[in-house]
Parts: C-alpha cells; structure tokens; sequence
C-alpha cells in the first residue's frame, strides 16, 4: 500500500464510506499511531482476532495474541515499512477456543502527515483461512505424492521439451549411479549408450514436429547406461504431460537385469531337468526292458540245451556241427542274459548326489517351469507350505523333475474342468519324514486305476509314454521314501509322496 498523507476519517466522509463497505465484506480495518502505539481496530478486525465489540484493544494486546516467531516478523515489518516507506504484507495466525486457530493477512501502509513524517500505519485485516487450508491440502498432497515416488522400485524422471531432466527420483539416483543434483538440468541422453545417445534429440525433435507417438504410452525393452559407464536392460515407459503450455514427458524405468538373470536361469535349470529326465527315462525303460528279455533269453538257452539232447543220438554225419552250433547259441544266450543283467543293475544302481536342499525353494523353482501358462488357464494356485517342515535331504534336480510332472499332469487334467484349482502343501510325517501333497481339481480316475498308474508304460493319456509316474516313484524310493495316489471325495486327485527331513540349517 502506496504511502499517503494524513487525512483525519472525520474530514473525509467518503474515506468512513469505504470503510463501512469493505467491513461488510468481512474486510476488518486498523490503525497503529506510529508515536504513541495507540492502536484502532474496526469491530470485524475485533471478530477476527476473536475479540468482544467492547473489548479494549490495544498495541500489546495485539502483539500477545500472537506467536513469538509471527510476533517478531511483524516488529520488524512494522519498523522496516515505517522508515523506508512501501507496504506491509504479513500473513500469521493466531489461537482460537477450538485449537485450530485463526489465519490472517494483515496489509497497510504509511500515512505521513504535511512535513512528510510517518505518522500513522492504516491497513486492513483479511481471513486467509480457506486459502490456507487448501494451500495445506495441496502441500499435503504433494509431500503424498513425493512420498509415493520416492518409494516405487521403479525410477522415474521427467524432462522437458529439450530432453532436460526436471525430476530425477530417488530409485533413478540408485539404478543410474547419478545423485538428484547431478541429474538434474543435463540432458537425459547421458542415460543411454550409443547410437541413443547420438540420436536422442533428433528422436525428441520429430516428435514434437509431428506429434507421431512413437513410444508414448507403449512399454518396450531398451538399453541403459549407469553413470560408471556400465549398461542394463531395462523396460522404459513415456507419458506425456503439458504444464504452462509446454510439453513434458515422464519416463518410468525398471531394471530387467534381476529378471533376465531368473530367465536365463529358469532355462538353465530346464535344460537339466530335460536332461535328467530323458536319462531316467531310458534307464527306466532299460531296466523294464532288462526285466521282460532275460526271460525269453532264459528261454532261448534252456530250449537250445534240450534240443541237443534230443539230437545226441542221431548218426547224420552233421551232428558236431549242429551240437557246436546249438551249443554257441546257448552261450550267447546266456552272455545276453548278463550283459542286461549287468545294465539293469547299473541303471537301478544310479547314484544321485543328496543334499540338504529347501524344499519351499525346490517348489518354486519347479513350478516357474511346470505352471508356466497355469494363469493364462485360469488356475488358481495354493501354496500351503509349513516353514517347520522345509529341509529335506535330496537330490535337487531329481526332485524337481518329480515335482514338474506332477505340475503338468495336474493342468492337464484340469484342461475342461469348470473349477481349476492346484494346491501344494508340506507337513512333517513320523519317521522322519516330511510329506509333500499335489491336489488339483481335475477328471481324476477310477479307484481300479490306481493301483496301476506307477507301472510302466501304463498310461490313461492318449499320447502318453506311460514311464513320468514310473520314474517319479522311482526316484521318490530312491530317496528312502515313498509315492502314491488318492482320488479326491469332490473330484480330482492328489499324489503323495515323502522325503528325509533333516535339521541342518
């Protein structure tokens, strides 16, 4: 407020007008005797500071209503407006009987008289509470939402038309290398490799000419570059946002490193599995087949010796050659016969290295491979695993293998079922032993099938091979424990089997 000189409000009727007009707007007026500190305050100045109409006031009354810090601000205003001149503008706020206080502008300016002195300070007293709170509610939002940014694994960063970064969140400072301060007012090609870096600019220049929304709103996999010069996958999405007329665009960024290390493991770990199993299978199959041949064999040999004594007293001058020949068939018999003696024993022999693995571990990584596509057929997934039943001693691929064929001939029997639903749970059994179970929501099968599903090449599929079962059970033995099957009272099957516990940590 401009300075003025001193008018008496008696000598001006138009002046006692106005004021009359802004108090009925809620506008309170006053007025401070810069020499004597008499103080005059209009009766909604008195309302505002929650006064009585008939209330004394005066200038340490004012000062005690409010805080020392306000109270300070606005000695200092009050002496700095009175010797230089210009406006006072000081928002404060005072107690109230409810506790949530009172928010005020107080605004004036100099009144000098003839000589030019500062005699008077002339003002007026504006409730800014609205203005506040909603000034709170907008801070509160902002510190909300900075909180929110500041926490999500994602980094994310904002820059402007020309590439500049205007934001660098505190996950980008710990993916990229750079602080927020170094980040901060560089272009955001300092991010990428090369060619991107080269060509950045040129990208964000032809979009702004043509508008074409190239990446806008669609997430790809790109390259970045830490701030030690290393690079990252990472999965990079653009939104677009105008602020002031002016274009800017916000990039959310995670890290694909942890994710393409999970995959390449994931496929590491299928390859083993692939492996492992075709080897069991052929000794398994070995082994059946070294079972059904050493009878015929037997056979072979025993119906070659009664044929030669049948011939023993035949006079055709052939007779050495063809009891040499009968005789030589038999031994070769019988060396077939051991030699698959010997390939059976070697294949049930099959040592596999134990170890003290956790079994919730073995699940998971198993079923990465085994439900893949279990979402996608609207299966819902249970894991009720008990952390007191989870060291086993086992061999880790062995048992993953099991696990995986249980997994898949689950969803394949939930393939029509109205409710698909799989569950997988441990508990700890007597013996020693923790038992794991895999229940699903399938077709199921007849109670005359179970005691045939573990033959092998017994199959109730199609395009089965009839050994998956075989060779789980197979390996569950080896392992000192057991396997078997139960149908569900409500439909489906579950499969059983057990493992050593151990208390290894």
């Amino acid at each position: 407020m401009a300075p003025t000189r001193m008018t008496h409000p008696a000598d001006d009727g138009r002046g006692e007008h106005f004021r009359v007009r802004i108090e009925g707007f809620g506008v309170g007026t006053w007025d401070l005797d810069l020499q004597t500190r008499e103080l005059d305050w209009s009766d909604t100045a008195r309302r505002l500071f929650g006064l009585q109409p008939d209330q004394a006031v005066s200038y340490d009354l004012f000062l005690s209503l409010l805080e020392p810090g306000d109270r300070d601000h606005l000695l200092k205003a009050i002496g700095r407006t009175s010797e230089g001149g210009g406006g006072l503008d000081l928002s404060f706020k005072i107690g109230g009987a409810s506790g949530n206080g009172q928010w005020i502008r107080a605004r004036a300016g100099v009144i000098r008289d003839d000589a030019g002195t500062p005699r008077h300070l002339s003002g007026i007293f504006l409730d800014i509470n609205e203005e506040k709170q909603l000034e709170e509610a907008l801070r509160s939002q902002e510190n909300h939402l900075r909180s929110i940014l500041e926490t999500v694994p994602d980094a994310m960063i904002v820059i402007d038309s020309r590439g500049i970064m205007q934001l660098f969140s505190s996950a980008a400072e710990r993916l990229f290398g750079y602080s927020r301060q170094e980040a901060i007012g560089r272009n955001v090609s300092i991010l990428m490799p090369e060619p991107d870096q080269s060509r950045h600019d040129s990208y964000l220049a032809r979009y702004l000419r043509t508008n074409d929304a190239h990446i806008i709103g669609i997430g790809r996999i790109v390259t970045g570059k830490r701030r030690d010069g290393t690079t990252f996958p990472m999965h990079l999405s653009v939104g677009k946002t105008q602020r002031a007329g002016e274009p800017y665009f916000t990039g959310f960024v995670r890290d694909l490193t942890e994710h393409q290390q999970t995959q390449a493991r994931l496929q590491e770990l299928q390859s083993e599995l692939v492996h492992v199993s075709r080897l069991t299978a052929m000794g398994e199959m070995a082994s059946a087949l070294a079972h059904e041949l050493n009878q015929p064999l037997a056979a072979i040999s025993n119906y070659m010796k009664g044929s030669r004594r049948l011939l023993a007293g035949s006079t055709d001058p052939n007779m050495p050659k063809v009891e040499s020949a009968l005789d030589r068939a038999a031994e070769q018999a019988l060396r077939a016969g051991q030699i698959i003696r010997r390939l059976r024993d070697f294949v049930s022999r099959g040592e596999s290295e134990k170890r003290v693995e956790s079994l919730s571990k073995l699940i998971e990584e198993a079923g990465a491979l085994g439900l893949a596509g279990a979402r996608e057929q609207n299966v819902q997934l249970r894991f009720s695993l008990d952390p007191d039943a989870d060291l086993v001693l086992a061999d880790r691929v062995q048992i993953q293998q099991v696990l995986v064929n249980l997994f898949r001939n689950a969803l394949e029997a939930m393939a029509q079922s109205q409710r698909r639903e799989l569950v997988v749970a441990n508990t700890r059994v007597a013996d020693g032993m923790i038992e794991v179970e895999v229940s699903d929501t399938g077709i199921g099968f007849r109670e005359d099938i179970i005691p045939n599903l573990f033959q092998t090449f017994f199959t109730t599929k199609d395009t089965g091979m009839g050994v998956g079962l075989s060779i789980s059970r197979s390996i569950i033995e080896a392992h000192g424990g057991r396997m078997w099957a139960e149908s569900n009272a409500a439909g489906g099957a579950t499969f059983r089997f057990t493992l050593p516990a151990t208390d290894e940590s």
